[in-house]
């Protein structure tokens, strides 16, 4: 566990008084919130105040993708600052019109039009706009594994436990189940999802649906990797009753699968893609929505009725243009093809000699890890929405080690930045070996 000197204007000791004192923390009981505090950040690597060293093994939010402090993203938004710090969204700026045409180029197919939005959960929410404008439909079908943000639209669409406490909301949403059912349930294959996925959408009426939204890879719900086969099936099925399919890429975009988005991996083009997170490294909010010349030509003639304030925000488009030239320059799709192969192969390792480890999986450096306290009868270290004593533990063990993660339920996640080394992976996964030896305890 690293140490070095801090400069800092506060001890955390006073950051987490004054922060605990005046600002509401975010999905917490305010009484149970411990929060780190972070003085500055490094590559893979944050400091508290006092100098104790975390490796940033979710690069925060899964959003950081490049690492930390790259120059080339700061000194692009010195710039930026220095010669236009905003204009309002009814502008044109560099900065837009450049990120606009480099997005047409990465972006799948024939997506080639952007809407620029503050972040992820307002992506989403004018992707159903969008969707529901264009096609004059009103339903929107989305999966009970699935998180698309906090907002009043995009909290509907959520099929996780974080949407009961904002019900009822939205109209319209109707949930479907995954592929994966759990731990315990396991696997359907692509065949047999997509069979009740096309019984559902004949009983709410194909006429009624405006879009079907899903995460390319389920991000917060278990990295759910789908059986190939299942977006082409989602691809067809959606053709077959002029359906819309909107990839949320929010978490899976921008290298984290080893593609510029995850949907890359199966040749499917949506008609819609939303995206954040990465597309900035979250240097500066921004979001996205991406779509294919036949919505954005809806609108030609016909308002498209959105946009706040922020959208189209220079300074945030000059960042992601900074980003985006990260990855390509220092080659991080490819970075997080190689060491997620060897992430795959740690992960491995650690299933074979931990009897805790229920399920492994991973695509590019986009990890998870699912605790047991019985692999035969897979019965979860911790309930559905729940928390356990173990994990618990599990989890304060990390954090007195100076590793950062997001533990959630029984799972936990390997989501570093791209810019990892070999060694530096290795660091971090030999923490997670000695914090594995806890939950092995409580196997029966």
């Amino acid at each position: 566990m690293a140490t070095e000197t801090i400069t800092s204007t506060m001890t955390g000791e006073e950051m987490i008084a004054l922060s605990k004192k005046h600002t509401l923390f975010e999905w917490s009981a305010q009484a149970k919130v411990d929060p780190i505090p972070v003085a500055r950040a490094k590559g893979i690597y944050f400091w508290t105040p006092e100098g104790k060293r975390f490796i940033d093994f979710n690069s925060q939010l899964m959003c950081v993708n490049i690492g930390h402090g790259d120059e080339r993203v700061i000194r692009a938004v010195q710039k930026q600052v220095e010669t236009l710090a905003y204009a309002n969204p009814f502008m044109a700026t560099e900065p837009r019109a450049r990120l606009g045409a480099k997005l047409a180029e990465i972006a799948p197919g024939d997506i080639d039009v952007f809407f620029f939005t503050n972040g992820g959960a307002e992506a989403n929410e004018n992707a159903i706009k969008l969707a529901r404008l264009a096609t004059g439909r009103h339903k929107i079908l989305a999966r009970y594994r699935s998180y698309h943000g906090a907002t009043a639209g995009s909290m509907m669409l959520t099929g996780d436990p974080r949407r009961w406490a904002s019900e009822p909301g939205m109209p319209g949403v109707v949930h479907v189940l995954d592929p994966y059912h759990g731990l315990e349930g396991g696997w359907e294959s692509a065949e047999q999802s997509l069979a009740m996925l096309e019984e559902i959408i004949q009983l709410e009426g194909p006429h009624t649906i405006a879009a079907f939204i899903l995460e390319s890879v389920s991000g917060t719900n278990g990295v759910l990797v789908p059986p190939d086969g299942y977006m082409q099936g989602v691809r067809r099925l959606c053709d077959k009753h002029g359906i819309l399919m909107i990839c949320d890429e929010v978490m899976a975009g921008f290298g984290r699968t080893g593609e510029w988005f995850a949907i890359n991996h199966w040749n499917v083009v949506p008609d819609l893609i939303t995206m954040a997170k990465g597309l900035t490294s979250a240097y500066v909010q921004l979001g996205a929505v991406g779509m294919r010349r036949a919505v954005a030509d809806h609108f030609r003639d016909k308002v498209f009725y959105g946009g706040l304030t922020y959208n189209s925000h220079p300074v945030a488009c000059a960042a992601a243009l900074a980003s985006i030239q990260v990855y390509e320059e220092d080659r991080l799709l490819e970075n997080a093809r190689r060491i997620g192969k060897l992430m795959s192969d740690l992960m491995t390792d650690l299933a074979l000699r931990h009897p805790s480890i229920g399920a492994a999986r991973s695509i590019g450096l986009f990890g998870l890890i699912e605790l047991t306290r019985d692999r035969a009868k897979k019965t979860p270290l911790a309930p559905f929405n729940g928390t356990s004593d173990e994990m618990q533990a599990f989890a304060k063990f990390l954090r007195q080690e100076g590793l950062y993660t997001f533990v959630r339920w029984h799972t936990f996640f390997t989501n570093p930045p791209l810019c990892i080394t070999e060694n530096e992976l290795r660091e971090g996964f030999g923490i997670i070996d000695r914090a594995l030896d806890l939950t092995d305890k409580a196997v029966q």
